[in-house]
């Protein structure tokens, strides 16, 4: 039986330029609603093609920019993007950012989502980076509470930290979406903190991303009906 898509699973297109973009998605065709487009797509038609998948094919799509500047460059540069009719847009957690990105958004749909602390990083990672003690899933949870608080929509944190945030006062109403899923049996690749599909919608994702076990399978289909069938084991909140 082909199950049929389900908005709790985004795919990452981390794939060189649009047309391989176009390619993975008329692959994937109607079992994948909801994409994701990030940084690296950005100078290989990324906007061109998040416009095409939205208007001429209906999906969803999460621009993930991380964008992070002073305050009045980041308005400026939402306000732009907000033109382009995307559903998901990603920041820097710090409440200036999400604060601006919210002021350049006003007036559309697109919904802001704060980064926290990157999959990709453990704790000596961030010793390096001069980030503050502490144990990682405390810091992400301050940074939630405070990008909450400060007007984001919704928030990116690895699987592990999604019960945390989700048990915020602050939460409510608000979206967790987490990168770093891993499907069992396949390579973690360059995240350190992740979790299966099932065990990251259990916790309180709204929002699984998975990229390279989908477009990185010998069968991307196949690949996304797997984990849309561990999906299907845990209901939508």
């Amino acid at each position: 039986m082909t199950l049929r898509a389900d908005d709790r699973l985004i795919v990452a297109m981390d794939v060189p330029n649009a047309l391989a973009g176009l390619k993975l998605a008329e692959t994937l065709g109607d079992s994948v609603s909801f994409y994701k487009i990030g940084l690296g797509m950005l100078t290989g038609g990324g906007l061109a093609l998040a416009d095409e998948l939205k208007q001429q094919h209906g999906k969803r799509i999460f621009l993930d920019m991380k964008l992070f500047d002073i305050g009045a460059t980041v308005e400026h540069a939402v306000r732009g993007l907000a033109q382009f009719d995307l559903d998901f847009l990603t920041v820097h957690g710090d409440p200036h950012v999400v604060r601006a990105a919210k002021e350049g958004a006003s007036g559309k749909d697109l919904k802001i989502l704060a980064v926290t602390i990157l999959t990709s990083l453990d704790r000596a990672d961030l010793d390096d980076c001069l980030i503050q003690a502490g144990d990682i899933p405390d810091l992400v949870t301050q940074r939630a509470a405070r990008a909450f608080e400060a007007g984001a929509d919704g928030i990116i944190a690895s699987p592990n930290e999604a019960a945390l945030i989700r048990a915020l006062p602050q939460a409510t109403g608000k979206l967790i979406v987490t990168p770093g899923v891993r499907p069992a049996g396949t390579d973690h690749g360059d995240q350190k903190r992740i979790a299966t599909p099932s065990s990251a919608v259990a916790d309180g994702a709204n929002h699984i991303v998975v990229g390279r076990p989908v477009w990185q399978a010998d069968d991307p289909r196949a690949a996304v009906q797997a984990i849309l069938a561990e999906m299907a084991l845990v209901p939508p909140a």
